[in-house]
């Protein structure tokens, strides 16, 4: 197991890293799957030999409030589906901390329930913000679960120019779900968990 590293020098390379992949072009992108709540793109990542996985889609609200129900803290239990536990281990700022969640079986449990360790970072972004993670190989794997490993990811959200009561939120998600796992179903649970991410959020900042 691996020490926590310092956060400062991690937070900068994260942001980086996730500012770099917001401003890949378009024509390196390939639609994975497109609803009335979201559009997900899939290109092949640089870290590990999955995808990176780019989703958008406008949801509506101001910034502040969609970042809080997705970043670490109470909001995102209630409404994230996938999202079975959440703890926050270690707390370096408000903005900056390490958390262990757990995730439900998908796919008829052909994947089976996992449990990430990430670290976690939200910052100021033009006129909005970003939240973004990485994994760490930090804390015991708890029995009946794969431990998986989060790449680089995070959500840009920023307000609409033309409606600033409307916030378009972009991610970057690349998931390395470890385990036997056939690389289609992998494919599939990811766009169509990233579609439903939206369609969830929305019904939670209606409540």
């Amino acid at each position: 197991m691996d020490p926590l590293p310092n956060p400062a020098p991690l937070a900068s390379k994260l942001q980086n890293t996730l500012v770099r992949y917001h401003s890949i072009g378009d024509g390196e992108w390939r639609v994975a799957k497109k609803t009335k709540d979201a559009t997900v793109w899939r290109k092949p990542s640089e870290e590990f030999s999955g995808y990176l996985y780019k989703a958008q889609g406008v949801v509506e609200d101001v910034t502040n409030r969609v970042v809080d129900h997705i970043r670490p803290g109470p909001y995102r239990l209630d409404w994230d589906s996938l999202m079975t536990s959440m703890d926050i281990m270690e707390t370096f700022e408000e903005n900056c901390c390490v958390m262990r969640y757990t995730t439900a079986g998908q796919l008829w449990n052909i994947i089976a329930p996992r449990e990430f360790v990430d670290f976690s970072y939200t910052t100021s972004y033009e006129d909005g913000l970003l939240t973004c993670g990485i994994s760490l190989d930090y804390g015991e794997v708890r029995p009946n679960f794969v431990r998986g490993f989060n790449h680089p990811c995070g959500w840009f959200c920023v307000p609409l120019k033309d409606s600033p009561g409307h916030s378009l939120l972009t991610g970057y998600i690349q998931t390395e779900l470890r385990g036997m796992l056939p690389q289609s179903a992998v494919d599939t649970a990811m766009s169509s968990t990233l579609t439903n991410f939206y369609s969830d959020l929305r019904k939670a900042l209606k409540m």
